[in-house]
């Protein structure tokens, strides 16, 4: 059987201990062994900090896809649309408006309206 020793704690650290490692691990000397190798074997101190974490990295993404978004659209507003309507407006073909021919009036031909005509009566009564 392996022999124990005493180790002084402050009660609420020695409380955070006992719990955390009630929930990962069998007993307190594999949860304290499986920690001290960790840092040992990783070549990091327990005072460094390991960098972001998902969620900080999760909302630098997203506010960078924002402002990726916004840029995009900018350039949509201001580029895109304006650009496709002119090379739109020159790929149209409108036939241009048919000006009537200026002649000289003696060779004009003169259309006479008839401005009065005779009632007619179908019952040829005056």
């Amino acid at each position: 059987m392996d022999s124990f020793i005493g180790i002084r704690f402050k009660k609420e650290t020695a409380k955070r201990f006992q719990t955390f490692s009630r929930t990962y691990f069998k007993s307190h000397t594999e949860a304290m062994a499986t920690m001290l190798d960790f840092f040992f074997y990783n070549e990091i101190s327990p005072k460094e900090k390991l960098g972001p974490t998902g969620r900080t990295i999760e909302a630098k993404l997203l506010k960078r896809i924002n402002a990726v978004i916004a840029i995009m659209r900018d350039v949509e507003k201001t580029q895109t649309k304006p650009t496709v309507a002119m090379i739109q407006s020159l790929f149209e073909t409108e036939e241009p408006e048919k000006k009537p021919l200026i002649v000289e009036k003696k060779y004009a031909e003169e259309k006479k309206e008839v401005r009065f005509r005779e009632k007619r009566n179908l019952k040829n009564e005056l």
